[in-house]
């Protein structure tokens, strides 16, 4: 298991929160994703570790930018 913690921009609401959690939820491997409104933080499990493009794409699908 590996976890990471990436900083995702442009999120203001709920929806923005389940937008990025589905679309990072559906990468391979992926068992946990938490999604903090406030600082922008999004904390990804997943059983292999992911490459920061495979999160950024994901982040991008939903609508959003990740944070360099």
């Amino acid at each position: 298991m590996t976890t990471d913690t990436y900083t995702v921009t442009g999120m203001t609401c709920g929806h923005c929160v389940s937008s990025v959690t589905e679309e990072v939820s559906g990468l391979p491997g992926v068992t946990d994703v938490q999604v903090e409104l406030d600082s922008g933080r999004v904390t990804v499990t997943s059983d292999a570790p992911l490459t920061e493009d495979e999160v950024r794409a994901a982040v991008e699908e939903a609508g959003y930018s990740l944070a360099r």
